[in-house]
């Protein structure tokens, strides 16, 4: 398996949906993401400076969602892996993001997107 960095139970709000209801307070969204990066060079010299920074991914996240009004969760999970990608050190991010009691009977509906960096040349 590849070196990862995973973020888990990011649990921000957003105002996230189609429907009306959804579009005038916000709501929970659950964030788990797993960015593959080789962690060699890092785990040798003990430096921040050759490590992936996810403290500051992680706030670039947090202002994406907090701030957004997606009404799509597939497009939110799209931007966030985006967000990952930027530091060249990032092969591949995957993203899950749940909305928890979207569904009755459900305890959250969720997608899960895998990107790399071809998903946005030339974006």
């Amino acid at each position: 398996m590849p070196d990862q960095i995973n973020i888990s139970d990011l649990l921000l709000r957003a105002i996230i949906g189609i429907n009306d209801e959804e579009r005038d307070k916000k709501q929970d969204v659950l964030i788990n993401l797993t960015m593959q990066v080789d962690l060699k060079s890092a785990g040798r010299s003990d430096d921040i400076c050759d490590a992936v920074n996810y403290r500051t991914i992680t706030k670039e996240i947090i202002d994406l969602v907090e701030n957004s009004q997606f009404q799509l969760v597939e497009k939110m999970a799209h931007e966030v892996a985006k967000i990952c990608l930027k530091d060249e050190r990032v092969q591949l991010s995957i993203v899950t993001i749940e909305k928890p009691g979207a569904l009755r009977f459900a305890r959250s509906v969720g997608v899960t997107v895998e990107r790399t960096r071809a998903d946005f040349s030339g974006v």
